[in-house]
C-alpha cells in the first residue's frame, strides 16, 4: 500500500480489533477499484493503469482476504462464543456464512478478470456478470463490515481483556509469519 501523508497509520498486533477495521479499508479500496475498472472500460481492452489496478486488487482478495476470514473466524468469533455473549453470536454466523458467500464471487470476479485480461477483450454478457458481481460484492461487503464495525467488534472489545486481546494479536502475528502471504 503506497503511504498517505497524513493518514492514520494502520494498527498493529497489539490492536487487533483495530487491523481488521484497518483491513476493511482496503477490502473497500480494492472493491472499488474492481466495480470502477469494469464499469469504465467495458466493451475494450484495460489499459496498463487498469490491468495493475485489477490485478493489485485481484492478489489481495486471493492473498490476504482468506487471511482476514481466519483472523475473525478462528481467533475473535470463537471466543465471542465462548463468552455466551447472545447479542452478536446470531451476526456471527450470518458473518461467517457471508464469508463463504463472499468466496465464491472473488473466484468468479477473478476468473473474468483474468479472462478479460489474457483476451484482451470480454464478452458482453461476461462484462454484465461481472459488473453484476462486483456491485454484488460491494453491497455484501457495506453491510458485512457495518455488522462487524457497529455489533460485534465493540461487543469483543468490551468482553475481551486486554491478556486475551494480546493473545489474539499473537495469533495474528503468527498466521502472517507462517505464510507468504503480505497485507
Amino acid at each position: 500500500m503506497p503511504v498517505v501523508i497524513g493518514a492514520r497509520p494502520d494498527s498493529g498486533f497489539d490492536d487487533p480489533i483495530g487491523m481488521l477495521k484497518d483491513c476493511h479499508r482496503r477490502i473497500e479500496r480494492f472493491l472499488g477499484v474492481q466495480y470502477q475498472v469494469c464499469r469504465r472500460a467495458q466493451g475494450r481492452a484495460l489499459n496498463d493503469e487498469e490491468r495493475q489496478a485489477v490485478e493489485n486488487a485481484l492478489h489481495y482478495f486471493a492473498q490476504s482476504g482468506p487471511r482476514h476470514n481466519e483472523d475473525e473466524e478462528k481467533s475473535v468469533f470463537p471466543r465471542l462464543r465462548a463468552s455466551h455473549s447472545a447479542a452478536p453470536l446470531e451476526d456471527v454466523q450470518r458473518l461467517e456464512a457471508e464469508h463463504h458467500e463472499a468466496a465464491a464471487y472473488h473466484d468468479e470476479v477473478a476468473l473474468l478478470y483474468s479472462k478479460w485480461i489474457a483476451d484482451g477483450n470480454l464478452s458482453a454478457r461476461d462484462q454484465s456478470l461481472l459488473l453484476h458481481r462486483t456491485e454484488q460484492l460491494q453491497q455484501l461487503y457495506a453491510e458485512h463490515i457495518r455488522i462487524e464495525e457497529e455489533i460485534v467488534f465493540p461487543r469483543a472489545a468490551a468482553l475481551f481483556s486486554q491478556q486475551v486481546l494480546g493473545e489474539i494479536g499473537d495469533e495474528f502475528k503468527a498466521r502472517r509469519n507462517s505464510s507468504p502471504r503480505r497485507d
